[in-house]
């Protein structure tokens, strides 16, 4: 196209030049037509990046927290093998109010039961916690569950100190600094560090036996001793298993149960706690390295220590079996020696079979004769080895306990006479039974009340066992001295709760089938145990003696197919039994007590756990021997009565216990009773997201709210065990929510959920994770 334009253009300058010779310049044509565009050029470089804009502003908290490590993700101890299921410790932390505007858990968990109540939870937000069973701990968004510490880990960075006990129960929190000013320790001092006390229960599965190897725990721990050195055997070989094996594996099983006493801090970046192991952490045990005095009671012989040496009168070697406890208000703690009747046997066993059948003719119980009963040491047993220095004396065991936690384990009540009040002793006053827990009369400032007598609760964790209540014969004063206020459980009053009207073949109703409420409760009575005691036995109708009263029934060697008690301190080692003589009603398994001095309806009441019941009976409806008959003046056995069971309750209840009068309890002789909750089958609840069953140990919050965890859910439910929230809220009583169990917290695998406690100021729960993968798959944690 170029060159053609160019020729154009010479013709025109040769025309010019022409006409120039010619003449003049003619006028100019038109245009021409504008030629086709060019090809495109090449594109140019790209230009450099321009600078960063600002980082914009941080997004809204999610509903989520941080996960935790999968199963079997955390570290054991050195010698305990990889993906051992292990009991443990946790804490749950408030990590955030998430817009609720709450400073700790329970404000949190509150503020969700108002929304739900009120239908504004903010979705897709879930509360309560969903059911399922993992081999995790599962816990509502905001909260944030972490591992304190667990079996066999060491309290302290030296080699062979204490280390962790097994199955983790009852936990106290004392923060540091609780006792300026004479306070009591519920909910005072710090709450990012302080001292735990935290029960070891048992050791679960069967322990080894000569050409038997063991199951479960004790096969853990087995191996544990054998990868450290204390064992030679081939641990999994029950031929391996000698005597010498044996003597040394009881004594190292032994060191597994009781307590433990350690410091935790927080980190104040994650919220996590953990063991401070420089502290002056301690074990105690159910060796003679621990001692404790049996005040209250006279021991039946002197005892000895685990070397044969004889042990000062009512001293014995540790403690055992503890399950749930009370955290006094001076600053000791009490555990419950439960299930002891494995460890050196039970003296009531003669009498009655697991089943709760009599046995005629019972050895030291036949009735027509004083009662002579077997307290000695036993040849076999579970603590008893061919070492025979392992077997210790049956009326040693089964009491509410008082840990003076922090003094040594050696110190026995009254040894140290410069340490005056100091020391572990068992309260013979208040008798030996399953004891699961114990619980006291406080104001609303958790101290004792001015001016009166002490007054303590505790439960018989059996079926069929009983709620007692101990007043103490002297009177608190402020200003007492911890010796002084110690010195009040020496001596006092023992009462038995005997819920008149309860239907025998329930437990959890009145005759007819009326539930009891707070507006329409059933009403009880404290009776007096005791030779002396002038109250009216509960059976003495029943057998035609309305004015029969309970000293002259527990002294007749006929009445109700029990001989007759000879002294005081027979029936306080014999509860159960004198119990049952006098007719009182059985109850639903009392598992925990907890007097509630801020309770919601303004009034204190005392919370009791009745896990369930499910077997016979001891005692028919008028409280006679339910398997005893007096035909020609002699007892016999007889076949038990349609009624005499309690098969129906698998599920349990919570109860609440109103004292005629709240305000002095001591000298209470009345109360009314009435249930609270009802445990459930998911299967058949109408709202089976809020089912739950066999509630276990309760906790009562700083602002008067029920906590409670459960044992056993997962066999009903076929979900996990958990901690649940019980609304109780006044302003909810219209409400279909309105006494509901809000799930906050799922235990793994078949775990139990016991000995939920708050820190100081209830920004962390605690809770023990009990027996993980006893019958079921875990390697938590």
């Amino acid at each position: 196209m170029a060159s053609r334009l160019l020729g154009r253009a010479s013709s025109a300058l040769l025309l010019v030049g022409t006409l120039t010779w010619m003449g003049c310049e003619g006028e100019r044509g038109p245009a021409g037509q504008d030629g086709a565009a060019g090809q495109d050029g090449q594109e140019g470089a790209p230009g450099s990046p321009g600078s960063d804009g600002p980082t914009g502003g941080a997004g809204p908290t999610g509903p989520g927290t941080l996960g935790q490590p999968g199963p079997g993700a955390t570290a054991r101890a050195q010698g305990v093998e990889a993906g051992t299921p292990l009991s443990s410790v946790i804490a749950v932390t408030f990590r955030g109010d998430l817009g609720t505007g709450a400073t700790n858990v329970a404000e949190y968990v509150k503020a969700r039961v108002e929304q739900v109540v009120a239908g504004k939870l903010p979705s897709p937000l879930m509360f309560p916690l969903s059911s399922a069973s993992t081999d995790t701990v599962r816990s509502v968004p905001g909260l944030f569950p972490t591992t304190v510490i667990k079996w066999m880990d060491p309290l302290a960075f030296a080699k062979g100190g204490p280390r962790f006990g097994a199955n983790v129960d009852y936990i106290a929190f004392f923060g540091d600094g609780w006792s300026v000013d004479g306070r009591a320790p519920q909910y005072q001092g710090q709450g990012s560090a302080g001292w735990m006390w935290i029960n070891h229960e048992y050791v679960s599965g069967a322990k080894p036996r000569v050409g038997t190897s063991p199951t479960g725990q004790h096969l853990d721990f087995a191996r544990f001793l054998r990868n450290t050195g204390t064992l030679a055997n081939t641990v999994s070989d029950g031929t391996s298993w000698q005597a010498d094996a044996l003597v040394t594996y009881n004594r190292e099983w032994k060191k597994q149960v009781g307590g433990s006493w350690m410091r935790v801090v927080q980190d104040p970046a994650t919220g996590g706690w953990a063991v401070d192991r420089n502290a002056a952490n301690l074990r105690y045990d159910a060796t003679s390295a621990t001692l404790m005095k049996v005040v209250g009671v006279t021991l039946s012989a002197a005892d000895h220590d685990d070397s044969g040496a004889a042990l000062e009168a009512g001293v014995v070697p540790g403690t055992h079996s503890n399950c749930s406890g009370g955290q006094t208000p001076w600053g000791t703690v009490i555990v419950g020696e439960e299930n002891v009747q494995g460890a050196y046997g039970d003296p009531e066993g003669a009498l009655w079979t697991p089943k709760n059948d009599w046995i005629a003719a019972a050895p030291g119980f036949a009735p027509g004769a004083p009662l002579a009963p077997d307290f000695s040491a036993p040849a076999e047993g579970d603590f008893v080895s061919t070492d025979r220095d392992s077997s210790h004396l049956k009326d040693g065991y089964g009491y509410l306990t008082e840990i003076d936690p922090g003094q040594p384990p050696e110190l026995w009540y009254g040894k140290d006479a410069a340490k005056p009040g100091a020391g572990h002793r068992k309260l013979g006053v208040m008798g030996r039974a399953h004891w699961e827990n114990a619980s006291f009369v406080v104001g609303a400032d958790w101290k004792l009340l001015a001016d009166q007598p002490v007054v303590v609760y505790g439960g018989d964790d059996r079926r069929g066992g009983r709620i007692f209540k101990f007043v103490s014969q002297g009177k608190y004063t402020p200003g007492m001295t911890k010796a002084q206020v110690r010195a009040l459980l020496d001596a006092g009053t023992l009462y038995v709760a005997h819920f008149a009207g309860l239907d025998n073949a329930t437990g959890d109703t009145l005759v007819g089938g009326v539930v009891p409420t707070d507006a329409a409760p059933g009403h009880g009575r404290w009776v007096q145990l005791g030779l002396d005691s002038t109250d009216l036995a509960p059976n003495g109708e029943a057998y035609g003696q309305p004015t029969l009263q309970v000293g002259a029934a527990l002294r007749d060697a006929n009445h109700n197919a029990v001989g007759g008690f000879v002294n005081d301190d027979q029936v306080r080692k014999l509860l159960w039994t004198a119990a049952n003589k006098v007719g009182v009603m059985e109850l639903n398994r009392p598992e925990d007590t907890e007097w509630n001095p801020k309770d919601p309806s303004g009034t204190p009441l005392l919370y009791v756990a009745f896990t369930e019941h499910g077997d016979p009976t001891a005692l028919d409806q008028q409280g006679r021997v339910a398997t005893a008959a007096l035909e020609s003046g002699a007892w016999v056995k007889k076949a038990r009565g349609a009624l005499d069971t309690r098969a129906v309750d698998k599920v349990g209840s919570i109860f609440a216990l109103r004292e005629a009068n709240p305000a002095a309890p001591a000298g209470s002789k009345t109360f009314d009773f009435f249930r609270v909750w009802k445990g459930e089958s998911a299967a058949t609840s109408p709202m089976p997201e809020y089912a739950a069953a066999k509630p276990d140990n309760l906790v009562i919050d700083r602002d008067g709210g029920v906590w409670f965890g459960t044992d056993g859910n997962f066999g009903v439910n076929k979900v996990a065990d958990g901690i649940f929230y019980l609304d109780q809220a006044p302003a909810h009583r219209q409400s279909p929510y309105f006494r509901k169990a809000f799930r906050v917290l799922s235990m793994p695998s078949d775990a139990e959920a016991t000995g939920p406690a708050f820190n100081a100021d209830m920004t962390s729960l605690f809770v023990s994770v009990q027996h993980p993968g006893e019958d079921n798959y875990s390697v938590w944690p």
